[in-house]
């Protein structure tokens, strides 16, 4: 237990500035760019765990791997999310991204409900409803400027969590026969070749042309420890632990985000954002019951 909650924490920390160093590279890379070297550094540092696995190695057939799942699950669960939280932080603030962020598991019960025949049971309705609620409160319930600036932070923020949670359900249905690994490792490199074309057309030069210091800096704590270490803790979580206690790390980003985001950006950390938090967190806890005692809800693969 201790190596869990170890492992519960570290992710939460990692998980949380992430979300920091989106804001700070987006201005410098596009979000495009960012969705690129973040896949790129995230790639290379699972290929070097990845050599280490033999057991998967010996498993792994290229040619029999299901690409098409794989591919999809890559464009929802990494490419456009990745790219949307991007666009979201040109916009908001970061701990306002991650707070909103928390909804992901609330949109993978519709998702899977909706289009994938999961059953759902009333208690987790009302986490929905009581999550929405939520996201309201997040957004000040000042809909008039919601319409105007707010719209492309928080509304993308939003299509990105559902991105997540179609990404989650397409990975529950299609990929739980492949070592965690493989998916993440394969689905990681095509999305750095989904969005490396992205990258030229957005004209953000910088993103190919080289970059300071200071930005490798934060596409090693982005790409290395966000996008390549972070998979591991987590599938280790589910392994050792289960899917339900991995999930956990959902209520705990948000709060590492703000603190960084207040630490480091001196970002404002407002009242109808701990309210609305603390709605999130109830929709979330209620919508992540069990359905029943031998199978549960998938709840989400949380991967800013």
């Amino acid at each position: 237990m201790k190596k869990l909650y170890g492992a519960l924490f570290t992710l939460s920390i990692i998980w949380g500035t992430s979300f920091l160093f989106i804001k700070l590279l987006v201005n410098e890379l596009g979000p495009w760019g960012v969705v690129f070297w973040r896949c790129l550094f995230g790639t290379i540092t699972l290929l070097i765990l990845f050599f280490f696995k033999k057991q998967d190695i010996s498993r792994l057939r290229i040619i029999t791997l299901p690409w098409i799942p794989l591919i999809f699950v890559a464009l929802f669960n990494n490419v456009l999310p990745f790219g949307l939280i991007a666009m979201s932080e040109i916009g908001i603030s970061s701990s306002l991204a991650s707070v909103i962020n928390a909804t992901t598991p609330i949109w993978t019960i519709v998702i899977g409900s909706i289009f994938f025949m999961v059953p759902v049971r009333g208690k987790q309705w009302i986490g929905v409803f009581v999550g929405f609620v939520g996201i309201l409160l997040l957004l000040n319930l000042d809909f008039k400027s919601l319409m105007n600036e707010n719209f492309v932070g928080a509304g993308t923020m939003l299509a990105a969590t559902f991105c997540y949670g179609l990404g989650a359900q397409l990975a529950r249905k299609y990929l739980t026969q492949l070592p965690t690994i493989i998916v993440s490792t394969t689905t990681l490199f095509m999305s750095m070749l989904i969005s490396f074309p992205f990258m030229l057309v957005t004209n953000h030069t910088k993103g190919y042309s080289g970059f300071s210091f200071e930005t490798f800096l934060s596409l090693i704590g982005l790409g290395v420890f966000g996008s390549g270490f972070a998979y591991l803790f987590y599938y280790f979580m589910v392994k050792e632990g289960s899917a339900e206690f991995a999930s956990l790390v959902t209520y705990i980003v948000p709060i590492t985000a703000m603190i960084w985001g207040f630490l480091l950006l001196d970002e404002h950390i407002s009242a109808n954002m701990v309210i609305g938090l603390l709605f999130v967190f109830a929709g979330v806890y209620l919508s992540s019951a069990k359905a029943n005692k031998k199978r549960t809800i998938c709840t989400s693969i949380v991967q800013e």
